[in-house]
């Protein structure tokens, strides 16, 4: 009687054992597909790192922001001195 269990289990396991390399070359495809999957949008990501950095360098440069900076300063120190007079004569007179 155990025989006949044991000839059943048997031809079970060999049904099964043409699938267990087919599975395992599956989930070997799939983990290298989302591997590479990873490291195209790794280098996507750092090309675009990139490109925002040269549009922001070349958008304005820190030497320009500088000047534009020192002559609103110098704008405004003479709008300055100009309100104080105004505010001077007023005083006075």
């Amino acid at each position: 009687m155990t025989d006949g269990l044991y000839q059943n289990h048997t031809r079970h396991l060999q049904m099964i054992e043409p699938f267990v390399p087919i599975l395992v070359a599956v989930g070997t495809g799939f983990a290298v597909l989302t591997s590479r999957i990873y490291n195209k949008i790794g280098h996507l990501d750092t090309r675009i790192d990139g490109i925002e950095l040269q549009i922001v360098q070349g958008y304005v440069t820190k030497d320009d922001f500088n000047s534009a900076l020192t002559r609103m300063e110098q704008h405004l120190i003479r709008m300055e001195d100009k309100i104080d007079a105004i505010a001077n004569n007023k005083c006075k007179g």
